[in-house]
């Protein structure tokens, strides 16, 4: 006996491809030719001082406005000011319901030489100097004179910083005893599109910036291992790793100069310390990796049998990088860039352009899967740069949906439903009454579980159940051409479905509004089952408001399985027999506003042994208890318990 269930779990679900879509009104055809974007041109000097963690610097931007629009003003984040009592960032943590670990009430109680700052000394338009107000993390500087469209413009900045304690993603002396992460470190200009400014202040969750490129030198004291998501420049001045010892030639002084530069990217991390150990190793065909991780310790006042463990698993970690991005190259799209680096520090796991910074005390499996994640994250926030502020259901969802299946691969044989944490997690939430939409600006959730879910959970299940819809060849083929089409752009939610309806030839506008802009549920059932003469009759029935496709499993006595596919009139289109061994019939399709539905099995009711909807299990039906239809057991079939 084959079911649908038994045969989806052979099939490889482990073929997903990568992202990207297109913004059009044609059936076919691209139209993202005429969605502009702004570019960024960033030259910094960085002079640190890293016994008072504080640092000084230079910045020359060049802006590329590339918009239609005259800008009269423009926009910079001063990340490091979100760490001060009373700030933002601190009176969310303290007064919403469920505060982040890491933060709650730490910020509330730093002194002078705990808080992060960013001052600005000097802002000059075209070596004009120009006017600036600071709210915050905000920074609104009043132009010398607008910018046109089309026009380039340089920005000189002088400005200084003191490195707050490692809160969260960004700080000094983390739990594991990293000096530096440096992450959203430098006045970064805000993104501009064709909704205009995004001057959101900082308070722990979503970036959006343009592309463009990154040329950064940093000044450190001279025993201080530097890694960054960028290419180093000059290697043999600066050693440790970064060029054969032979080739060595580092200049005197108190301090080393890092000269970094990356190219098509939206964003510059780096991290240093003293006792960092730096690997290598090669992706056949694809990126240099580079690993950084501190030798002592890695658990302060850990026994040595742990410190022991803890390095063997950072030594394992190359080799399951290795296959993660050999995965993701040949199911997602190419990884562009020369190299990428996995930093140990920070308070968990964040990505980065070109790099993570996690953290390392932990298991084997936990250390790549942390690192799984984030290394997804280059495909789906670092090419991929959707606007996470309104759209990061985007770059989480396809993330965890990606390395949940890689993740099964590499440590269960394949096997398993590596979904199904996700969908219960929705399930939870849905039940305790606190979802909130997905398509939600990503500060403004009632409480940071509903924001969790509906990015990372229900993100991860927008695809798994895309593929019930239009079938896993289908997806695979969107993902793919996705990445294809939009790589070092800005795509959106509809960008994406519209590839899928291409893919397809399936609408799937619907599907988009009800699952990502509503918390409208799904829920169907089996009514009746009922003999009509050699046939037999079923009756469906919609319960949740949200309308969906099916899949009817029909099986018989003889161990034969049949399938009835019920798809929906507004897809104006079928999806393709995803098990041709097995036989299908196409039902004339279900209208969204009938809530019920019949239609006919070609054989006795006394040869059906059982009827269900969605074995392969993808829907996320809320309540599957009236999914399943079996024949009512005679008391001789019965197993009676005694006492």
């Amino acid at each position: 006996m084959i079911s649908l269930f038994s045969h989806f779990r052979a099939v490889t679900l482990f073929s997903i491809s990568a992202l990207l879509l297109v913004l059009s009104t044609a059936e076919t055809g691209d139209a993202q030719d005429n969605r502009w974007q702004q570019k960024v041109e960033y030259v910094m000097e960085i002079d640190m001082d890293a016994a008072a963690n504080q640092f000084s610097g230079f910045q020359e931007l060049t802006y590329h406005n590339n918009s239609p629009d005259t800008l009269n003003r423009v926009f910079y984040h001063l990340f490091f000011n979100a760490f001060q009592p009373n700030s933002m960032m601190d009176k969310r943590s303290r007064t919403i319901a469920d505060p982040d670990r890491r933060v709650r009430d730490r910020i509330y109680h730093y002194d002078e030489t705990e808080i992060g700052y960013q001052n600005v000394s000097s802002l000059k338009q075209n070596g004009h100097p120009v006017e600036y107000t600071i709210k915050g993390t905000i920074m609104e500087v009043h132009l010398h004179e607008p910018i046109a469209p089309g026009e380039t413009v340089v920005f000189e900045m002088e400005f200084d910083a003191q490195v707050p304690l490692q809160t969260r993603r960004s700080g000094r002396d983390n739990a594991e005893g990293v000096r530096f992460s440096m992450a959203q470190w430098y006045p970064k200009i805000a993104a501009y599109d064709e909704r205009g400014w995004y001057p959101e202040p900082y308070i722990g969750r979503e970036f959006y910036a343009p592309f463009g490129t990154f040329d950064v030198t940093i000044q450190i004291d001279r025993n201080y291992v530097v890694a960054a998501g960028s290419i180093l420049q000059n290697p043999e001045e600066v050693g440790f790793g970064y060029a054969d010892e032979a080739d060595v030639n580092k200049p005197g002084g108190e301090k080393l100069t890092w000269h970094f530069r990356s190219e098509n990217v939206h964003d510059f991390m780096w991290a240093a310390d003293p006792d960092y150990t730096h690997t290598t190793a090669q992706v056949p065909d694809g990126p240099l990796l580079r690993f950084f991780y501190q030798t002592d310790p890695v658990a302060e006042n850990a026994p040595d049998d742990q410190q022991e463990r803890l390095l063997n698993n950072w030594k394992e970690l190359p080799e399951y990088t290795i296959k993660a991005f050999e995965y993701m190259n040949e199911r997602y799209g190419v990884y562009p860039y020369e190299e990428y680096i996995v930093i140990q520090g920070g308070d968990g796991g964040m990505e980065y352009t070109m790099g993570t910074l996690i953290t390392g005390n932990r298991t084997l499996q936990s250390l790549v899967g942390v690192t799984v994640h984030e290394l997804v994250h280059a495909w789906y926030e670092g090419v991929i740069a959707n606007n996470e502020i309104y759209d990061q259901w985007i770059d989480e969802g396809f993330t965890v949906y990606a390395t949940a299946f890689i993740m099964n691969e590499l440590f269960n044989d394949g096997q398993g439903d590596p979904m199904q944490a996700r969908y219960d997690g929705y399930f939870r939430i849905v039940e305790a009454g606190i979802e909130e939409p997905m398509h939600l600006h990503s500060d403004h959730y009632v409480t940071n579980t509903a924001y969790g879910v509906a990015s990372y959970g229900k993100g991860a299940i927008f695809l798994h159940q895309l593929g019930y819809i239009i079938g896993d060849d289908a997806l695979q083929r969107t993902l793919k051409q996705f990445f294809d089409e939009w790589k070092f752009q800005h795509p959106n939610g509809y960008d994406f479905i519209r590839i899928a309806e291409r893919e397809s030839g399936i609408k799937l506008r619907w599907y988009y509004d009800y699952w990502i802009t509503t918390i409208k549920t799904i829920d169907y059932g089996i009514a009746a089952v009922k003999e009509a003469g050699s046939e037999t009759r079923v009756s469906l029935e919609r319960i949740g408001l949200m309308p969906m496709p099916l899949d009817v499993e029909v099986e018989f006595s003889d161990g034969s399985i049949v399938h009835h596919y019920i798809p929906m009139r507004m897809m104006w289109g079928e999806k393709e027999n995803e098990f041709p061994d097995i036989t299908r019939h196409v039902e004339e399709d279900w209208p969204w506003v009938f809530p019920e539905y019949e239609f006919t099995i070609a054989a006795p009711i006394d040869e059906i042994v059982r009827i269900e909807i969605d074995p392969s299990l993808r829907m996320a039906d809320v309540d599957r208890s009236n999914n399943t239809w079996k024949p009512a057991q005679t008391e001789a079939e019965i197993d009676y318990e005694t006492e």
